[in-house]
């Protein structure tokens, strides 16, 4: 079996009297862009800074890069790359002249800085505005340059802690679609963020944390799994019908409806969804009940984040996970 690219047992870090990190175990597989989900004081960001050496755990085991973050602290640092929620970019210089500061920072000879600048430039299209200063970027454009100062080492690992905070839908596809070329590229990339539809379209894995420890880990499709399966819904044009055509479903399909008065509503849970939104319709018609629209349901990311972390995380007892199979 491959050895993780990135791996935590029982780590805990404390502040004080808040445990932000709380017996935290984690596995990210080499390649991958692996999720790392929870609310505000969860611990997401103490788990990066940790990985990243910036921090030591209180006790518990971590390994990065098959190094030992405390242990080994430069081997690890050697071999991964950082952005935070903040471009450390320098406004003042261009594009090319940061990245050649970077690469001198990172001990690299002058000529060699220079070099992986202009590579680093293309690889995410910003070429073109390699001598203008940053001050003249967008927002996108900031955050992908901050990324290409991270990969001035071409690190094997990426923590990225909510790289696109802050940025307009557009600048956000942008770096999208750095994140999606460099796992494409054999990185493994651990991402932090609050926009649950990012983690829906870039992690293969994801991991709920709350109060510093897991409560769920899956795929997306895993985790959308426990917030409920598939349903129909069902506007209908007239709220009288609500009742008579609850009564007529739940009778010929046996199944639970729920009904939402305000918004005219019918709810059905199903499994077959082609064919039951067929058997809906018809029946409908056959009783005279008209219908706005109908629309089959998928559970989104957004609930099956909510349904795990509200009210309250569940014990660590009680850890809700998928199972997850790496070839």
């Amino acid at each position: 079996m491959e050895t993780p690219a990135i791996s935590c047992e029982e780590l805990c870090k404390r502040f004080g009297n808040k445990t932000a990190l709380d017996r935290l175990d984690l596995a990210v597989a080499q390649g991958t862009v692996h999720g790392l989900l929870g609310p505000n004081g969860a611990g997401k960001t103490t788990a990066v800074r940790v990985l990243a050496t910036l921090l030591r755990p209180d006790s518990g085991h971590a390994r990065v890069a098959g190094f030992d973050v405390v242990r080994e602290a430069s081997q690890v640092r050697a071999r991964i790359g950082l952005a935070g929620q903040n471009a450390a970019v320098d406004e003042i210089l261009s594009g090319q002249q940061n990245l050649v500061m970077f690469g001198r920072l990172s001990h690299l000879p002058a000529v060699t800085a220079r070099r992986r600048a202009s590579e680093l430039l293309g690889q995410f299209a910003l070429t073109e505005a390699a001598t203008r200063p940053v001050r003249q970027y967008s927002g996108g454009m900031r955050r992908r340059l901050d990324l290409a100062a991270s990969f001035i080492l071409a690190p094997r690992v990426l923590f990225l802690d909510e790289p696109t905070a802050g940025l307009d839908p557009h600048g956000r596809s942008e770096v999208w679609q750095v994140i999606r070329t460099l796992a494409a590229a054999g990185t493994t990339v651990l991402l932090t963020t609050q926009y649950l539809d990012e983690a829906d379209l870039l992690a293969d894995v994801i991991t709920v944390i709350a109060a510093g420890r897991v409560i769920a880990e899956g795929t997306p499709g895993d985790l959308k799994t426990l917030a409920g399966g598939d349903r129909i819904d069902v506007t209908l044009r007239q709220a009288s019908d609500l009742d008579p055509a609850a009564t007529l479903l739940r009778a010929r399909l046996g199944t639970h409806v729920r009904v939402d008065l305000d918004r005219r509503e019918l709810s059905v849970p199903v499994t077959d969804r082609l064919g039951v939104l067929t058997q809906i319709i018809g029946l409908l018609q056959e009783s005279n009940i008209s219908a706005e629209d109908v629309a089959v349901r998928r559970p989104t990311l957004d609930e099956a984040f909510r349904h795990l972390t509200w009210p309250q995380p569940a014990p660590a007892s009680a850890v809700a996970s998928a199972e997850v199979t790496t070839a």
